[in-house]
């Protein structure tokens, strides 16, 4: 079957506008499932990354005083923009991407509830008033926005991450700028057009596509006051060292080694269903992913079985066919690197109980494809267990007991998300206290906190202080100010002391 494709160039978004730029550089995007070009994306240079940065600053002076009423509108307006382009978007994800269609609408849904929780803006700057704090002083405080900030986004999320992070920080009065990943660029320009028909001001919102050039460019920008960052956990520290050494404000989110720890009074067909979704859906490009199933005695010879089963029934296609479960991997680079490390697995001596490796996609020959893959045995010296894998394979470690898989837990460098499944409230209880580790599940398996609370894990998966979206994304897009005011009576004005005033 030939298929014909159209190519087309993606060009930046600069202050209100569709822009090739000044740069002369580009690269290919790719359709994962086919493997064939595109479109050729073009990409930054300085000058392009001034005029961007330029345009947000001074756009950041006016929206910062545009009263919270007029934010909210816009903001209104752009989330049934959205809404009512679910669609479009999807369909922009999954040629892009590969996952499919209805994963693409999933993560845009969960898009849309960020966009939700910052219509709520007012309520969430509320500041606080102490009347006479001291006779005749009263002390009151609120939140200014920061001016220019910037997101740099990864490419398994294309519109929820940027939506985790643009309307936290247009709500909240800043410029944002936008540099997504370059594999899967397209969705970036359509947000930014829906942006701009919500009436949003232009420079508020800006698309500017490059490489580490552009990263750079944004992480040492002497008017770039914030960067928000998600990705691999080596990027993470790099933006995060490298941007706070510029005096910016950073939240840089890095990547994971999600456990699940499965008890022996849990529901092993829940389980197993579970698993297989959470390992295997969106090909395992996720952060949250479950990529190790932590067994407890006597319940892994049944899980494995279980678990099996249904890695083998899951549906392998092109996103966009009506029954595909899971779509392929991003590009060439990654198909490699999950092959080698599930190789060395089994050369180490693990047990292959569904090899994905060698899957082939009839009519797809030329997509970027692996199967669903489970790795019994595995023990943690072993690649399959130190890595992110970033692809549909599920590594199965075994223990004796519910102390010795929070051990192991724990032991790990990452701390993103875990999950227990179990019928025992007791061993939740103990497992949400004593684990290291962000955001937890509870016969949940991807623990993703909804927009009103926030997102982030622990040691090597954050660095910086504060989380992504929710209350914590308002703390990091706002600074506060506090105001000591006194309005004496003209025949008391003066009374000025060289001592500090206490009362």
């Amino acid at each position: 079957m030939s298929t014909t494709t159209t190519m087309t160039t993606i060009k930046h978004f600069i202050n209100g506008v569709e822009t090739a730029g000044a740069g002369d550089r580009s690269q290919p995007v790719y359709n994962p499932a086919t493997g064939a070009v595109t479109a050729e994306l073009r990409l930054a240079n300085r000058a392009d990354l001034d005029a961007t940065v330029a345009a947000a600053k001074a756009a950041s002076v006016k929206w910062g005083d545009f009263s919270l009423a007029k934010r909210t509108a816009v903001l209104f307006t752009f989330r049934e923009l959205v809404a009512s382009h679910v669609e479009e978007l999807a369909a922009l994800v999954t040629a892009e991407h590969g996952k499919v269609i209805s994963d693409a609408k999933g993560e845009i849904g969960r898009g849309l509830e960020v966009i939700e929780f910052a219509c709520g803006i007012p309520t969430l700057l509320k500041g606080e008033y102490s009347d006479q704090v001291s006779t005749g002083i009263d002390v009151f405080s609120f939140r200014e926005p920061l001016g220019v900030v910037a997101g740099i986004t990864p490419f398994n999320f294309p519109v929820m991450v940027p939506l985790w992070m643009a309307p936290m920080a247009i709500a909240t009065g800043n410029a944002f700028i936008l540099k997504p990943s370059e594999r899967d660029p397209s969705a970036s320009m359509l947000l930014a057009k829906l942006w701009k028909q919500a009436g949003l001001p232009d420079g508020v919102f800006q698309v500017l596509h490059g490489d580490k050039e552009t990263v750079d460019g944004l992480l040492t920008h002497p008017d770039v006051d914030g960067i928000s960052f998600v990705g691999s956990t080596p990027i993470a520290k790099y933006v995060h060292e490298t941007a706070t050494a510029h005096g910016k404000r950073v939240q840089a989110l890095g990547g994971a080694k999600n456990h699940a720890i499965i008890m022996p009074d849990a529901d092993l067909d829940n389980a197993a269903d579970h698993l297989a979704a959470a390992a295997f859906g969106s090909a395992g490009e996720r952060c949250m992913a479950i990529s190790v199933a932590v067994a407890v005695g006597d319940a892994a010879e049944l899980l494995v079985k279980k678990v099996e089963e249904r890695a083998l029934a899951v549906k392998v296609r092109n996103g966009t066919e009506p029954d595909a479960e899971m779509g392929p991997v991003i590009t060439p680079a990654s198909k490699e690197r999950i092959v080698r490390i599930v190789t060395e697995a089994e050369a180490a001596g693990a047990a292959m109980v569904v090899d994905g490796r060698d899957l082939v996609v009839p009519g797809h020959e030329e997509g970027f494809w692996v199967g669903p893959t489970v790795i019994d045995h595995v023990k943690t010296g072993m690649s399959a267990y130190t890595e992110e894998i970033f692809g549909p394979v599920l590594v199965v470690v075994r223990v004796e007991d519910l102390d010795e898989g929070i051990r192991l837990i724990n032991s790990n460098p990452y701390g993103n998300g875990t999950a227990i499944f179990t019928s025992s409230g007791a061993n939740a209880r103990k497992f949400q206290r004593a684990v290291t580790v962000g955001m937890v599940g509870i016969n949940v398996p991807l623990p993703v906190p909804v927009a009103y609370h926030s997102f982030g894990g622990w040691k090597a998966s954050l660095f910086g202080d504060k989380h992504i979206y929710g209350p914590e994304g308002v703390s990091f897009y706002t600074r506060g100010k506090v105001i000591t005011s006194r309005w004496p009576e003209p025949t008391h004005a003066s009374g000025a002391s060289y001592n500090f005033p206490s009362n």
